[in-house]
């Protein structure tokens, strides 16, 4: 995979992400009684969010025609591919 690839994954899952955290912000007006878990999954994200930010940033230093493999050892790509993959189908916003 090449680091451009990864790149847009990274972007497309922070994308989903931040509609997950304003979706989650404004669930937590809803009702008195669950807006402590909205606000509370709002901060997980945004946790979360922070994260890939900076993993953007660090990827977006790299050549994006260079090849991922070349700059991370293969199981830790391969974790931090599933972990991609976890937060853009879960969609948390959707709750």
């Amino acid at each position: 995979m090449k680091v451009g690839e990864l790149i847009e994954l990274v972007d497309e899952t922070i994308a989903n992400l931040k509609i997950a955290i304003i979706a989650n912000q404004n669930r937590a007006f809803e009702s008195p009684h669950t807006s402590y878990e909205f606000t509370q999954r709002a901060l997980e994200l945004q946790e979360d969010l922070d994260d890939l930010m900076k993993a953007r940033e660090m990827l977006s230093k790299l050549d994006p025609e260079s090849e991922a493999e070349e700059h991370f050892p293969r199981e830790e790509l391969e974790e931090f591919l599933r972990l991609l993959e976890l937060l853009r189908d879960a969609e948390p916003h959707a709750f």
